[in-house]
């Protein structure tokens, strides 16, 4: 299964690694396209996850603020996303399962 993050019609991060966790995928950091991120100021906090730090992710001129987070030091119950990549604020995450060949039951 092939994961891609899409904003603004450009790839942003591409992973067939991916974490989910309350519907978001978490991408490796190894599979973001670092040119689209800048990191932000930003940060909040979950009750579970911890501190999250954002990125704002800018394609060919525009930017969309604060649209991807991750848990640089995550408490003990998401340690499995730590410094994993999730997105949000109109972007795609696209799934893409070669072993669904269209099938539909019938």
């Amino acid at each position: 299964m092939s994961v891609r993050a899409v904003w603004n019609g450009v790839v942003v991060a591409e992973s067939d690694d991916t974490v989910v966790v309350e519907g978001n995928h978490y991408f490796p950091p190894d599979s973001l396209r670092r040119e689209h991120f800048t990191e932000s100021s930003a940060k909040t906090l979950s009750p579970w996850k911890g501190v999250a730090s954002y990125y704002s992710i800018t394609v060919n001129g525009v930017t969309n603020p604060d649209a991807a987070w991750c848990y640089r030091h995550p408490w003990p119950l998401a340690r499995k996303v730590k410094n994993r990549v999730a997105f949000w604020n109109g972007l795609q995450v696209l799934v893409h399962d070669p072993d669904d060949h269209g099938r539909d039951g019938r």
